[in-house]
């Protein structure tokens, strides 16, 4: 599942080729009707916070430029993590909002009125191990960093 952001159809057209099925979730229906434009792709539209999909049925969870636009964020890390299979991968890739150019770009939107709330590696790593999981900062290049999760297989 990607959890879309302003990379959506960026990110699907290099996915479709390399897994079987790409499910898209976003609020927008213009932001899923240009990454359906991108292949065979399966858009759902849902608050992140309330995913429409059953416990454990995702192998791979990708939230791309889209963490800081979340309501909850406690309860989208939770979803990501319930709809996330045992031994499955969650990557939370965002804007490094260390950086000025992210800040610049944080205050503005801000001054948008837009919902954005960005957060550092170090507190979606403290959100994350509030709902039991353990991460990884494993990237952070240019503007953006990746957060990391393996979720622990049952025992």
């Amino acid at each position: 599942m990607l959890e879309a952001g302003g990379g959506t159809g960026r990110v699907a057209s290099l996915l479709t080729t390399l897994v079987g099925t790409l499910v898209i979730n976003d609020l927008s229906v213009q932001m899923l009707q240009e990454a359906k434009s991108k292949g065979a792709l399966h858009p759902a539209q849902s608050y992140v916070e309330r995913l429409p999909f059953p416990n454990d049925c995702f192998s791979r969870v990708l939230a791309v430029d889209a963490f800081h636009h979340f309501s909850d964020h406690g309860a989208a890390v939770g979803e990501l993590l319930r709809v996330l299979e045992p031994a499955g991968r969650l990557v939370i890739e965002e804007p490094d909002i260390t950086r000025l150019p992210v800040k610049v770009v944080a205050f503005l939107e801000k001054l948008a009125l837009m919902r954005s709330d960005f957060h550092s590696a170090e507190r979606i790593q403290d959100l994350l191990k509030e709902q039991g999981a353990d991460s990884q900062i494993s990237c952070i290049r240019d503007y953006a960093m990746c957060v990391v999760v393996d979720k622990s297989a049952p025992s």
